[in-house]
């Protein structure tokens, strides 16, 4: 028996099936039926592994129910092997990582508890929302970034003086990793976001942006907010071109058609989460961090 098994979650089947081929294991199929009252039901087709077995299962929406399968699928690992390896390429609940309002639950804290009480020996990320979050579980964790890959697809792009722009400041370490690889600057903007409303505003002053290219860079859009924000703020300082490049490209409901409208160019994101803007394959650089 290979020494090695993929078990591909049904959110991460092309992942799974291509992070198979990289490290030469045996890809083991999840067949999942939902019942009428939300329930799930796993049937694996497949041998697991005795030696190492990794999972790959992506939690996002519909999120609880994505963490429950990752979750059964370590058990159900577990019982055959004696390593189990989770991958999950985006970590659903990363933003849960510290009380920001009095009452609030760490979510990542139960998540910890969660995975390790479910046998996981070890999680690997990719692009997490905070490090924080990992800081709460008691089992190995690695986070792996997909910023060389979004800037090797960037780069077919041949775009103007191109210039990397954070929507805020809190990506601003990732945007200037992404114009040291790009060989580009790059310009951090200042946004306000109300905790309760989620109101995004714009706070920076005008900027020279005039006739260059510019690629938004953020790790996950949701549903677009501060993308469109950004967007038409640049728009008004007569930019060129907007690219949008993000590791997790969640859209939800029209975040895709608002960003659009709101005058990107192209929508790029890595394969963490299945879309038609995941263009961008991950499956290299978790095969390494394996």
């Amino acid at each position: 028996m290979n020494k090695l098994s993929v078990i591909a979650g049904k959110s991460s089947e092309d992942l799974a099936k291509k992070l198979s081929k990289k490290i030469k294991a045996n890809l083991v199929k999840s067949e999942i039926r939902i019942f009428a009252d939300g329930e799930s039901k796993i049937t694996l087709n497949g041998k697991i592994s005795k030696n190492r077995a990794i999972v790959v299962q992506s939690i996002y929406p519909p999120v609880d129910t994505n963490l429950i399968q990752a979750l059964l699928l370590i058990s159900k690992a577990k019982e055959t092997s004696s390593e189990v390896i989770a991958v999950i390429p985006y970590m659903g609940y990363a933003r849960q990582d510290r009380e920001f309002l009095p009452g609030e639950i760490v979510t990542m804290k139960v998540l910890g508890k969660l995975f390790k009480g479910a046998g996981a020996s070890k999680i690997i990320a990719v692009d997490i929302h905070s490090m924080i979050g990992f800081k709460h579980f008691t089992i190995k964790t690695k986070n792996v970034s997909a910023i060389t890959e979004l800037v090797q697809y960037i780069k077919k792009l041949s775009l103007k003086n191109p210039l990397v722009v954070s929507p805020d400041q809190g990506g601003k370490e990732r945007a200037k990793e992404f114009a040291k690889e790009l060989g580009s600057e790059y310009i951090a903007l200042e946004k306000t976001r109300d905790r309760k409303t989620g109101k995004v505003q714009i706070k920076t002053n005008n900027i020279d942006v005039a006739n260059r290219d510019l690629i938004l860079v953020d790790d996950i859009i949701s549903t677009g907010g501060s993308i469109v924000k950004a967007t038409q703020f640049l728009k008004k300082q007569k930019c060129k071109k907007i690219y949008v490049a993000c590791t997790h490209a969640l859209l939800i409901n029209d975040a895709e058609k608002r960003i659009k409208k709101a005058g990107v160019t192209k929508i790029v994101s890595a394969n963490t989460i299945p879309g038609k803007t995941s263009i961008v394959d991950i499956s290299n650089i978790i095969a390494k961090a394996i």
